[in-house]
C-alpha cells in the first residue's frame, strides 16, 4: 500500500496552439493551456497563489506572479479536481512554461506545488511534458 502525503496536489497540463489568434509575421503565437490540480492528499486545501515561468525560443522569458487562477482560489477535498483555461503569447513558435501554485490545507499547513514544465509548439506535438 502506498502511503498518501497529508498536503498534495497533481497538476497536470494539456496546452494548444491557437492558430487564429496567432500572427506569425508579427511574432505572436497564442497558446491556450488547461490546467487540472486535484487534491490527492488526505487534507483539504485551498490554491491560494501561482507563479508562472514562461520562456520562449526567441530568449524572451516572462514571470507571472499573483493570487487565484482565473478569478478563483478553489478550495479542494482530497480526491476533488478543479480545471480551467487560460492562454500565453509567446514571440516565437516555441517555448515552455513551469511554475508552482501555493496552498494552504485546512489545518493551517502552507505548501507549494510544483506545475511540470510543458511545451508549446506551434508546429508539432503540444502534449509533451518536460522533466
Amino acid at each position: 500500500m502506498v502511503a498518501m502525503t497529508t498536503h498534495q496536489f497533481t497538476v497536470t497540463v494539456q496546452p494548444q496552439y491557437l492558430p487564429q489568434q496567432s500572427d506569425p509575421a508579427q511574432h505572436v503565437y497564442s497558446f491556450s493551456y488547461t490546467v487540472t490540480i486535484t487534491n490527492t492528499g488526505q487534507v483539504p486545501a485551498q490554491l491560494i497563489s501561482r507563479h508562472w515561468v514562461i520562456s520562449d525560443a526567441s530568449g524572451h522569458t516572462d514571470e507571472v506572479k499573483g493570487l487565484a487562477v482565473v478569478g478563483h482560489q478553489p478550495l479542494l477535498k482530497p480526491g476533488e479536481s478543479f480545471q480551467y483555461t487560460s492562454g500565453t503569447r509567446l514571440r516565437a513558435p516555441h517555448g515552455s512554461m513551469h511554475g508552482s501554485y501555493f496552498c494552504v490545507g485546512e489545518d493551517g499547513h502552507r505548501f507549494d506545488v510544483d506545475i511540470p514544465a510543458f511545451v508549446l509548439d506551434a508546429g508539432g506535438d503540444n502534449a509533451r511534458v518536460l522533466h
